[in-house]
């Protein structure tokens, strides 16, 4: 008996970490997903006074970057999902941030896709459909979000809120 549950206890443990989605490799880009919040009903509301989830990308240029066009998906199958309106840049060493509400009918930045509570995958794409940062996150409960630390090119991991502002400055 204790023979037979070992070997289902290890065919359940191959089976997830063969299922689990492993992280893209992306292109090395200046533009890069910087921090994402897939459980918000508290922590900053969008211009509607709605709280959405949201992913903040970052520009470690100096320079301003011309962002219409490019694509943000949760799903590495599926890269066209969302694109970024005409006349959107983000400025030299800025932020910008895109609600993931999946109504599209909002005025500003709402992409056509929620990010799940459960974990999943975020990417963005340039024009042509070429993944440039990718991230795989973990499930969440908690208000916190998955940022890279330090700000725009560290290791992802969860930390307090750091809306449009360094994710160096969590506590």
């Amino acid at each position: 008996m204790i023979k037979k549950n070992s070997s289902i206890i290890i065919l359940i443990i191959l089976i997830m970490n063969y299922s689990c989605k492993k992280p893209v490799d992306p292109v090395v880009s200046d533009i890069v997903i910087n921090e994402l919040m897939p459980v918000n009903t508290t922590v900053i509301a969008d211009q509607n006074g709605e709280f959405n989830d949201w992913i903040e990308l970052f520009n470690l240029s100096a320079s301003s970057k011309d962002l219409s066009g490019y694509y943000l998906s949760d799903n590495s199958s599926k890269l066209l999902k969302w694109q970024i309106p005409a006349g959107t840049s983000i400025q030299g060493n800025g932020y910008l941030v895109v609600w993931t509400d999946k109504d599209t009918t909002q005025a500003g930045l709402h992409a056509n896709f929620k990010l799940s509570s459960l974990g999943e995958e975020v990417v963005i794409s340039n024009p042509d459909g070429t993944i440039i940062d990718a991230i795989v996150y973990p499930a969440q409960t908690l208000e916190l979000t998955y940022s890279r630390y330090p700000n725009g090119t560290g290791q992802f991991r969860w930390q307090n809120p750091t809306f449009n502002r360094t994710n160096n400055d969590s506590k």
